[in-house]
């Protein structure tokens, strides 16, 4: 099995946000790690109100969906984590705005986030073939 490995196109050098690829290219299918609302210009989380952790955190799966040759209509399937499931309706109508065609299959949970984050999504897209 080949895999590619996909990396946020902003990330500063050295920045390291953990134990695992952003992304991984596998069979023309690109699975995004869990993102969260990072500024990677400067390495730091960003936290903010659920609307806009959410949409940094999709600006975030964007860039990465982007750099492996895809749009946000590939994505197949999101996982989405927030700390508190009352902020759904929030979170929902700024994520609504990233898929505004057939939506991917979701799962939407709430969890113990770390960093004082709201949201973390991560998705699987499928890449167009050339």
């Amino acid at each position: 099995m080949d895999k590619k490995v996909i990396t946020h196109p902003h990330k500063a050098p050295g920045f390291v946000t953990g134990v695992f690829s952003d992304g991984l290219v596998v069979d023309g299918f690109l699975f995004v790690s869990g993102q969260a609302s990072v500024d990677f210009h400067t390495s730091r989380f960003v936290l903010g109100s659920i609307e806009e952790e959410t949409e940094r955190t999709l600006e975030n799966i964007k860039a990465i969906v982007e750099a492996a040759g895809a749009t946000m209509g590939d994505v197949v399937k999101c996982t989405a984590h927030l700390s508190d499931i009352e902020d759904f309706d929030r979170y929902n109508a700024v994520y609504e705005r990233y898929f505004p065609g057939i939506k991917p299959a979701r799962t939407t949970v709430q969890s113990v986030l770390g960093k004082g984050i709201k949201v973390e999504i991560d998705c699987i897209a499928k890449l167009p073939t050339l």
